[in-house]
């Protein structure tokens, strides 16, 4: 099969280089000194999977007007903010392309690309995968699961189109499942990205902080904690029962069955068995804000906050959260 990833940072360059590393065509559009390094010195990906530095089957590009041919998968994958830009950039893409989905956070994207590639072409997907672009043509890949990518189409079939996505992103080591319920996949993940993003960015920013070294502290586990539960209440309210899709990086199902202080007790645990295994790892957003970039707040934790309010919920920690993380996305530039 052939994929272009159009943006490839971090998460569309460990997706698009393990995808080549079984043997797909993979095309890269991505920044210039990243497409330099990799084509003197090839990908390197580090992490769980392994290490390993890609050269085959990757075709570099900078911009969509130096790409050519067709392609059976367009896998978006830049960040929310530069979505309208990019998508305007790649028109000429669109009858080239067979199948069109992105790996972005958030619950609009699919409806974008729609208007875009037209409703035919796009389905529906959701991934875990852990992805960070450390320097020019090196990613680590720090974390990933029994489950971490999932494909559908959006009216809830399942096609041969998704079938066969799947199959090649377990084939790359990115375990993947074809499912009729792409929609509540993309929100429950929206929980799990909004509840860690929120969290982490309200209570680490400023410091050279990893996720570990909030989790492991009580309040922090609290914290997290609260935030969790009226996450989940607004879940609920649109219809949905935890599946921990993502488990075990989602435990949802296991911090409610008991008490708060319970479920509490669970996120310490689990810190410290990240801490013992050395998971130095920080959200998207993040990174981002260490980086000096914009965040996806409105992306991934306004929803909430908007549906919270059209059903009548209170949800104030995540609100409170919300409010300095904006605060906090004001005076960045990039």
């Amino acid at each position: 099969m052939k994929y272009i990833i159009l943006g490839a940072g971090g998460l569309g360059s460990v997706v698009g280089g393990y995808l080549a590393h079984t043997g797909q065509e993979v095309t890269f559009i991505g920044r210039q000194a990243h497409m330099d390094a990799i084509a003197k010195n090839g990908l390197e990906i580090t992490g769980p999977k392994g290490d390993f530095c890609i050269r085959e089957n990757l075709s570099l590009a900078t911009h969509p007007d130096q790409v050519e041919g067709d392609f059976d998968y367009l896998i978006v994958c830049v960040k929310s903010k530069d979505m309208e830009s990019t998508l305007a950039d790649s028109q000429q893409l669109v009858k080239r392309v067979d199948t069109v989905l992105t790996l972005q956070n958030g619950i609009n994207k699919e409806p974008r690309l729609e208007e875009w590639a037209g409703p035919g072409k796009v389905i529906g997907a959701s991934t875990m995968e852990g992805a960070t672009l450390v320097e020019p043509g090196k990613c680590i890949n720090p974390f990933t699961g029994p489950a971490t990518a999932y494909f559908g189409e959006l009216n809830g079939e399942v096609t041969p189109r998704v079938e066969e996505l799947a199959r090649a992103f377990t084939a790359a080591k990115m375990s993947a499942k074809a499912v009729d319920n792409i929609k509540q996949v993309t929100w429950e993940k929206l929980v799990q990205i909004g509840m860690a993003s929120s969290w982490s960015v309200a209570n680490l920013a400023g410091g050279e902080y990893y996720f570990i070294d909030g989790i492991t502290v009580r309040e922090g586990a609290e914290s997290y904690m609260q935030i969790c539960l009226e996450l989940l209440s607004v879940y609920r309210a649109l219809g949905y029962e935890p599946q921990d899709f993502y488990a075990p990086m989602t435990q949802f199902r296991d911090l409610e069955r008991g008490s708060f202080e319970e479920g509490v007790e669970l996120l310490l645990n689990w810190g410290n068995e990240l801490k013992a295994a050395n998971m130095k790892s920080r959200t998207s957003m993040h990174v981002d804000f260490m980086r000096g970039r914009k965040l996806e707040v409105d992306e991934i934790i306004k929803p909430f906050i908007d549906k919270a309010n059209e059903l009548g919920l209170k949800i104030p920690t995540v609100v409170a959260a919300y409010r300095t993380i904006k605060i906090l996305d004001h005076y960045l530039q990039g």
